[in-house]
């Protein structure tokens, strides 16, 4: 169970724990804490492991979840057997549960992202892929060849990839047989961090899906990755099956490789959390253009970490349209860890219903000539939707001569629709080109004249506006049946009677 697990930690550390009963957090002993009870703290040793175990983790609906995850995971290799890399990532995942309590909107990165919809309900992992009976008219209405993850289970029957280049890798961890490979996956394997969902995925990841491209390689198909959503209650039901897909991104050197992440639903009424994870190492001159597009059920809950790491001349690009979900989170968190890096952000978040679609990201400027530009667009087209925008550039003493720019507007379309944003930059060196912008309105009376004046009545000019400010992302992605399928979606969730050429 989860707690043998934690405790195993803990008895991995000699040191004791102090620990006061009114109290969340623990410290190692030279920690100063102001301690306002009178009570006498208590020593917790290996001797009562266990019971630490349970007193660290205060929450009980994170112990909860964390002991029915590991429950649900595969059973472990015999004790004689090596130490397999998944049980070594669930293993560093339930070490860093320790740290972590269930976020409210006392926490500053949830201020006004409210998850109570998530604990309230009962979680479920799903343990069993779902038929692919139930896959089939989901997956037909695209011809590019693709690896389905279905509710967090690979299934190779419906995967088809091209002829790959020598060396490029697709798949389950368990299939890679390069031992090189191997090595270097196990070098970034859980050599991140985040918070707290970051943490419950590694603990109940099904699988690790690898996509390794050797030094030097180009791929020029796009690298396709649909993961399906099959499994939910109904609305009025408490219950909420979750699913933890994980996949790590390796580029080497000079490696070149665009991937596109699209979340589906079988039924857009179902109620399901689906808890994802990318993790991304892009190596000196290597380039990763990821386009990602969630349109999840409306009753869902939908939260995604996209971790990355740019070494030096290194360019990443990031296009998303999210519009599923009645909770939505994206945490972005990119490192450029080299200088000459190249980093460019573009989103589209678009709430017709009482959604929130969140997006928190964070941009770490270390090293001199690094560029990059982020541009965020949200749509509130419902009077309880809202959106939530947080991102931070920070720019360290050494970043100089650094071009980054950062810019966030908003379309409220309905009264009491809500967004709240907080753009913001963290620069210490002097030698730099920094800006940021927001802008939050509804569409402006001389934009509607315009079209007016030339015999086009409000209503389609009003559309015509609005698909046209979301387009300005859309016409990013690179892969054109993506970009024309983005589009059909926008305007039917808009407007289905409105076409897409409109866009």
């Amino acid at each position: 169970m989860a707690a043998s697990a934690l405790a195993n930690t803990l008895c991995r550390n000699p040191t004791p724990f102090f620990l006061c009963p009114h109290l969340s957090q623990v410290s190692a002993p030279r920690t100063k804490i102001k301690i306002k009870s009178k009570c006498r703290p208590r020593i917790l040793t290996k001797s009562n492991s266990i019971l630490a175990t349970y007193a660290v983790l205060s929450d009980p609906f994170v112990l909860q979840i964390a002991e029915t995850l590991e429950d649900s995971v595969s059973s472990p290799l015999p004790t004689s057997s090596p130490p397999s890399p998944l049980k070594k990532l669930r293993d560093m995942s339930s070490e860093s549960l320790l740290s972590h309590s269930w976020p409210s909107r006392k926490d500053e990165p949830f201020r006004f992202t409210d998850t109570s919809f998530i604990k309230g309900s009962q979680i479920l992992p799903i343990g069993s892929p779902p038929h692919e009976s139930s896959l089939l008219s989901i997956l037909a209405d695209t011809q590019l060849p693709s690896l389905v993850i279905a509710d967090g289970y690979i299934v190779n029957s419906l995967s088809e990839f091209p002829a790959l280049p020598d060396g490029v890798f697709v798949g389950s961890l368990s299939n890679l047989s390069s031992e090189a490979a191997m090595k270097r996956v196990l070098e970034f394997l859980s050599n991140f961090e985040g918070d707290l969902f970051w943490s419950l995925n590694g603990v109940g990841a099904q699988d690790l899906i690898v996509v390794y491209v050797p030094e030097g390689c180009r791929i020029e198909s796009p690298i396709y990755l649909r993961y399906l959503s099959i499994e939910g209650s109904e609305d009025a039901s408490n219950e909420l099956p979750m699913s933890n897909p994980r996949v790590l991104v390796l580029l080497e050197k000079g490696g070149e490789v665009d991937i596109i992440e699209e979340y589906l639903s079988g039924d857009g009424s179902k109620c399901y959390w689906t808890n994802s994870v990318l993790e991304a190492v892009i190596g000196e001159g290597a380039t990763l253009n990821h386009s990602y597009v969630q349109s999840q059920s409306l009753a869902a809950a939908h939260i995604k970490w996209t971790s990355v790491r740019q070494e030096s001349d290194s360019t990443y690009k990031l296009v998303e349209v999210s519009s599923g979900g009645k909770l939505s989170r994206h945490n972005v968190h990119v490192q450029q860890a080299g200088p000459d890096t190249v980093t460019e952000l573009s989103t589209l978040h678009l709430s017709i219903s009482d959604q929130t679609q969140d997006l928190h990201s964070k941009l770490i400027l270390d090293h001199p000539r690094g560029y990059s530009r982020q541009l965020h667009k949200c749509i509130v087209a419902h009077s309880q939707g809202q959106a939530v925008f947080d991102g931070n550039f920070r720019v360290s003493r050494y970043a100089q001569q650094t071009d980054a720019s950062q810019l966030t507007r908003s379309l409220l379309l309905v009264p009491r629709a809500t967004v709240n944003v907080k753009p913001n930059l963290q620069i210490v060196a002097d030698d730099v080109k920094c800006s940021h912008g927001a802008a939050i309105s509804d569409l402006e009376d001389s934009q509607l004249f315009y079209f007016r004046a030339r015999g086009i009545d409000l209503e389609m000019a009003r559309k015509a506006l609005i698909f046209s400010f979301g387009a300005e992302v859309i016409n990013s992605f690179t892969y054109a049946p993506l970009r024309e399928k983005a589009k059909s979606h926008i305007a039917e969730l808009l407007n289905p009677k409105f076409a897409a050429s409109s866009l």
